[in-house]
């Protein structure tokens, strides 16, 4: 079969990608490769982009509503106002990632990495951030944040740099 190029793909519908991703799983490229994609208000509601690598793409205002985003990798994706509600976004890498005023309700963000992330005005009600990489995201004038928030990695970090202060408060602690 001829290189099929991902954006075409991508651009011919959702239908068509999708298809395509299920009848070439085994030839394609571990990632299809739209890093820098133009999708600003595209509809890619229930879209597979699985392991996709989606870095720097713009996705503002796109609706990726029940879209598969597992593995795939958003690293300073532009997802401002982005529709991501109910998505799959399991393990998938939004490191610096912008998510201002995203909805990102009942998303599956377990796994995910949102290291210095902006997540500010962006709604959160039953989103799932269970083991989620959280170090210095910004989170301003968030809506609503999850029961799961409270096992994300984040607090990990907090405990880490508390007892680390009590080390340096108690010199008898430091030396053990």
């Amino acid at each position: 079969m001829p290189y099929q190029n991902p954006f075409d793909v991508l651009s011919s519908g959702k239908a068509t990608w999708n298809r395509w991703r299920l009848a070439y799983a085994d030839i394609q490229g571990y990632e299809p490769d739209l890093h820098l994609a133009q999708l600003r208000g595209v509809d890619l509601h229930g879209t597979d982009l699985h392991r996709a690598d989606l870095t720097e793409a713009n996705l503002q205002e796109t609706d990726l509503h029940e879209a598969n985003l597992q593995e795939a990798d958003l690293r300073h994706a532009d997802l401002r106002n982005a529709n991501l509600s109910d998505a799959n976004l399991w393990r998938a890498n939004l490191r610096g990632a912008d998510l201002r005023n995203a909805n990102l309700s009942r998303a599956n963000l377990e796994g995910a990495e949102l290291n210095n992330a902006d997540l500010s005005g962006a709604d959160l009600h039953g989103a799932n951030l269970a083991k989620a990489l959280l170090s210095a995201v910004r989170f301003d004038e968030i809506q609503v944040i999850s029961e799961d928030f409270a096992e994300a990695d984040l607090k990990k970090r907090t405990d880490a740099q508390e007892r680390k202060r009590e080390r340096v408060a108690d010199p008898h602690l430091s030396a053990a």
